[in-house]
């Protein structure tokens, strides 16, 4: 990697010498970053300055003990640990880069797609420093995927990895806008700046703007069922509300803690669990490369390390589960969080008995983050998603945003009026009449249909528009049947979720073929099908499972009927 030839990072910080062992017996002080009530709202927040530079400081005064910041590993042996005081120091240069070299200023937007990889999180604190706005992508994006979102944005930059160079190629001229190329690549490419290259000629020496709290931060692209990807844009707020002390209960995390958050880069669980929560206390972010789930590597990782809590889809625990290792009790985990989709109530009992941990539930959405959870103090009831966390005032709501009594469904609101709470997203960017259709009298209708129970706790019941949770991705099925449309053989298709006892939730495909491709082979033509969705959109989104019919259940005004197809794939008819 070229991080590893031409920077030496592997070697930059001496010091933390201590064994995985000793490092989570060692207890250092609880010393906190400055902290607001649960309603304060300041004028100026910088999630860099206030918080990764502090924490910097707190080091160079001997205030945090020696857990590393930020402790990176993969699959062949490499590690990469680095403090507060070298991730102040890249991230500066990164900040120097884009705005002496790439000539990007605040407000502008920046297309970051890269793997697990240390240079995710120094991009991501540059554009924090330099107020740019960052715009997380997963890896498994394809050339259209990336258009749109160039396209859409207007992104003036992007940064990436070797392996998307291609696909950004194919589609580049067709994006005005962009002008500044970066890779992280062990070689050069033509018309291509290297992100390494650049960060080792650049100056530590950096100041950070002063942001206001409404100003933007980030964008994330959600999944719907109509079109595609909306631009949930985030302000300052969204960092901010992990400093408020309801938030703060959510993991308690300490400065001695060891946090692994698996999500991919791509999601804004990642920006919340990779870096603001575990950073805003000031504690150890471990991360694993994982090119892919492996449940093998997941339990190695969890009896070799030192990690003290683990945030994942409720796919890795299961897949976990299905180990036949005979001891999974890690000598080290104490804390477990879970969130995206549910795990049926007796692989809550396993996990329990065969790791002596419960299985904490969260709920969120690329608009809200973390809206409810059930905290670390908080009693578990099987199957809900926990209480609403502040400044988020939850109700159930119906269409209209009247408040609905306890246990009666409804969908899932956030108050609005008169105050937008921190944290909640600002609006769907370039899209006001999205952002005013879920905008429903007093509250922000999440479209996530659910109940109440009179302790306060959430019962999450589904989709109100159909996204599909497969295996901690949530997938449109837009953009599922407008992949499949695009092939000769389909006249017409539907994508529903169907049940699976491996990932939970997969993307079934129910498709009217074309008659001239009626006689051919069918279990070829799914094969061949497959294949196609998964070369002209990102892969996990392709249909795991394909039905051929003769026609599709509609509506008198030719809506198809998905809810009716999802209920027959779950037994609900």
């Amino acid at each position: 990697m070229q991080w590893r030839k031409s920077f030496q990072i592997c070697k930059v910080l001496q010091g933390f010498s201590l064994s995985p062992t000793q490092l989570h017996r060692r207890l250092f002080s609880r010393v906190g970053a400055p902290r607001w009530n649960d309603h304060d709202s300041p004028e100026e927040f910088n999630f860099a300055s206030d918080v990764l530079d502090y924490w910097a400081q707190m080091e160079e005064e001997g205030k945090r003990g020696p857990n590393p910041a930020f402790w990176w590993v993969n699959g062949q042996g490499d590690e990469i640990k680095w403090s507060f005081r070298k991730l102040r120091d890249l991230t500066c240069r990164t900040a120097n880069v884009f705005q002496q070299i790439c000539g990007l200023q605040q407000g502008d937007h920046l297309a970051l797609i890269l793997p697990r990889v240390p240079e995710w999180w120094l991009v991501t604190v540059g554009c924090i420093r330099t107020g740019i706005i960052f715009m997380p992508g997963t890896t498994q994006l394809k050339a259209k995927d990336i258009l749109y979102r160039i396209q859409m944005s207007r992104a003036k930059a992007i940064v990436t990895t070797a392996s998307l160079v291609p696909e950004v190629e194919s589609v580049a001229s067709e994006c005005p806008d962009l002008k500044t190329k970066l890779v992280v690549s062990d070689h050069s490419h033509e018309g291509w700046l290297d992100f390494w290259s650049l960060i080792k000629s650049a100056s530590p020496d950096h100041t950070c703007i002063k942001s206001k709290m409404k100003d933007p931060m980030a964008i994330f692209f959600t999944s719907g069922t109509t079109g595609y990807p909306k631009m949930a844009k985030h302000n300052q707020g969204l960092a901010f509300r992990s400093y408020m002390p309801s938030c703060r209960k959510l993991l308690k995390l300490k400065t001695s803690d060891i946090l692994w958050c698996m999500s991919d880069p791509g999601w804004i669980l990642a920006t919340l669990g990779c870096l603001i929560e575990p950073w805003t206390s000031g504690c150890t972010v471990f991360i694993h490369h994982l090119l892919q789930f492996d449940p093998k590597v997941i339990v190695e990782v969890l009896f070799k390390y030192p990690i003290t809590q683990c945030l994942a889809a409720p796919g890795v625990y299961r897949m976990v589960l299905q180990q036949k290792t005979s001891n999974l009790r890690f000598p080290t985990l104490e804390h477990c969080t879970t969130g995206g989709e549910s795990l049926l109530p007796e692989e809550y009992e396993q996990w329990k008995q065969r790791t002596g941990l419960s299985i904490h539930e969260v709920y969120g959405q690329s608009e809200t983050g973390i809206s409810s959870a059930t905290l670390r103090e908080m009693k578990i009831k099987r199957g809900s998603v926990g209480k609403a966390i502040l400044p988020f005032d939850l109700q159930i709501i119906d269409e209209k945003g009247n408040i609905l009594p306890p246990n009666t469904e409804g969908y899932i609101g956030i108050r609005i009026k008169p105050t937008r709470p921190l944290g909640l997203f600002m609006e769907y960017e370039n899209s006001p009449e999205n952002t005013s259709e879920v905008e429903c009298g007093d509250f922000y209708n999440s479209g996530d249909r659910a109940t109440i129970d009179e302790e306060g706790y959430i019962w999450f019941l589904g989709r109100g528009d159909d996204v599909i949770n497969a295996s901690g991705y949530r997938i449109g099925p837009a953009e599922v049947e407008n992949a499949l449309v695009e092939h000769p053989a389909v006249a017409e298709s539907a994508v529903v979720s169907s049940p699976d006892k491996d990932r939970g939730e997969v993307v079934k495909a129910f498709i009217v073929l074309n008659p001239e491709f009626l006689s051919h082979d069918q279990e070829q033509l799914i094969k061949e099908l497959q294949h196609h969705v998964k070369s002209v959109t990102a892969p996990y989104k392709y249909p795991r499972k394909v039905e051929f019919v003769s026609e599709l259940p509609k509506t008198v005004t030719g809506k198809i009927k998905r809810k009716e197809l999802r209920n027959k794939e779950f037994g609900q008819l």
